[in-house]
């Protein structure tokens, strides 16, 4: 992602030139908002009139560039729709900053001014929504051209933001809203970057080689287990899934440390554990996958690609809590010395699985990452994988798949989800779904069928946390887009990222005032 400077400053909005000046209007409302108002004036009634001709209505994501012909210093002015006023949330605010960000870029202008909080949203502080409009902004200017050979003749992106807040007011909330905002999309863009590279580039190893530069950010430690290591642990799955890959299976391990120069932890020195899937391609193994759309398995380890962001996030942010990301990463590639199905895997646990289809190898490799992860007694864990196309199934695009054993840890996750825009839905994980993945010769099998599936691969996971809480996401639904929307582009969309740091802020405030 280009480097966007963002800046808050004090200033009078009629006043400040800009190439652009973004604002904003509610559909049906007859009265302008504040800002937009006062802009409106200054060009002696344009705006209004745009409104009143029915040119510009305020629908959601609507937009419309009306040049200023030297009446204020802002060379544009561009209106943006935030829809009926009622519906209004701070996803709504990421919406039609993304959508505003790419119709300034297609006027050749690299920065633009926009108020805040200019943007109003009642149940949102001005903190949440200055971040929201970072959000929606960046990730709207997102482009991937590393591969394209006239990449230098494409138009330059966004370069500058400028936010402009009251001049009777504090800003120290809005530059922390800021702070977390580039901190959140700058995460995700680089999510979106390692899972748009293709899989003869990004291997196991250059994972590897991604964890070692996030490894030099502020109190960040890495490990990773090599191919040795893992058999004499006795990482049976793990191993299991790379024998019919020539890449070397990598375990990676990083831990952020923030909770000891602060002294605070909200959960004392237990820390939260984030493992995720890492299969950096998939074509199924023995059990391949049809050829239709197989392209997309370069983005099969979005779930680790997410762990990796989220550590360098907190680090960037400074949260005071300890985070440590587990990723177990390999290809899943058919070959002579490849799984088949009716082998027998012994996982860390001890556990023996026998693999009914190879294709589910997720949970395979996820089931000794989680093993792993209890090593550390840890507060919480929280693994994040493209699981199952059942979820796709279950759920479409719109929602991420959640499923665990802890009420409070759940209820965390959905909060973060709403505030972040990467909503959850629950589904059960009763036991009684385990029938379905009753072995006759080992403990269990790594498939129960058709009926259920995202609920049965869940429910194998559960066998591997022991009584920690836990939650799973699925992002099977989520993690890739076929079409372009408001700040998610075509293609890998990172979705997953924002919630799990939106969550370890929320912990670090909780543990704040404790």
């Amino acid at each position: 992602m280009n480097v966007v400077h963002v800046r808050v400053k004090q200033g009078r909005i009629e006043a400040e030139p800009a190439e652009v000046l973004v604002l904003s209007h509610h559909e049906g409302d007859s009265a302008m908002q504040e800002e937009a108002s006062i802009v409106d004036r200054a060009l002696h009634g344009s705006l209004r009139g745009l409104l009143k001709s029915g040119e510009f209505e305020g629908k959601q994501n609507q937009t419309v560039l009306f040049h200023t012909q030297g009446k204020i210093p802002a060379k544009r002015v561009l209106l943006v729709g935030l829809g009926k006023k009622k519906d209004i949330r701070t996803d709504t605010v990421r919406q039609a900053m993304g959508t505003a960000v790419k119709r300034v870029s297609q006027t050749g202008a690299r920065s633009f001014a926009t108020p805040i909080p200019g943007l109003a949203v009642p149940s949102a502080s001005p903190l949440e929504v200055a971040q929201a409009m970072v959000e929606g902004s960046l990730l709207g200017a997102y482009r991937f051209s590393v591969y394209r050979s006239q990449a230098s003749s494409e138009p330059k992106g966004l370069a500058r933001i400028t936010m402009l807040a009251p001049t009777n007011g504090k800003v120290s909330d809005l530059e922390e809203g800021v702070r977390r905002g580039l901190a959140s999309a700058e995460a995700t863009a680089f999510v979106r970057d390692l899972c748009n590279h293709p899989s003869n580039v990004m291997t196991p190893t250059r994972l590897v080689k991604e964890a070692k530069a996030i490894a030099r950010e502020r109190a960040v430690h890495l490990k990773v287990l090599e191919k040795q290591s893992l058999e004499r642990l006795g990482m049976g799955a793990l191993l299991g899934v790379a024998r019919g890959s020539h890449e070397p299976p990598k375990f990676i391990v990083l831990e952020y440390s923030g909770h000891r120069r602060t002294g605070r932890n909200s959960h004392g020195t237990k820390p939260i554990v984030l493992v995720g899937k890492t299969i950096t391609f998939d074509t199924g193994g023995i059990s391949l996958k049809p050829a239709e759309n197989m392209e997309q398995m370069k983005a099969d380890m979005t779930g680790g690609a997410e762990v990796l962001a989220t550590i360098r996030a907190a680090s960037r942010l400074r949260l005071p809590l300890h985070v440590i990301g587990i990723l177990p990463a390999t290809e899943n590639m058919p070959g002579g010395r490849a799984i088949k199905p009716g082998d027998i895997l012994t996982t860390l646990s001890g556990k023996t699985v026998e693999v009914q289809n190879t294709d589910a190898e997720g949970r395979l490799i996820l089931a000794d990452g989680l093993t792993y992860a209890t090593r550390y007694k840890p507060a919480a864990i929280i693994d994040v994988a493209t699981l199952t196309g059942a979820c796709t199934v279950a759920l479409g695009q719109f929602a991420i798949g959640m499923l665990g054993n802890n009420a409070a840890l759940k209820k965390r996750l959905d909060q973060a989800g709403l505030q972040a825009g990467e909503r959850v839905w629950e589904m059960p994980l009763w036991e009684d779904y385990f029938e379905q993945l009753k072995s006759d010769v080992a403990d269990m099998r790594n498939i129960g069928g058709r009926g259920g599936g995202m609920i049965t691969a869940a429910l194998f996971l559960s066998k591997f946390v022991g009584d920690y809480p836990w939650v799973h996401l699925d992002i099977a639904s989520t993690d890739w887009s076929d079409r372009e929307r408001a700040y998610i582009p075509k293609g890998p969309t990172g979705i997953g990222t924002r919630l799990l740091i939106q969550y370890l802020i929320n912990q670090a405030m909780e543990s704040k005032t404790k």
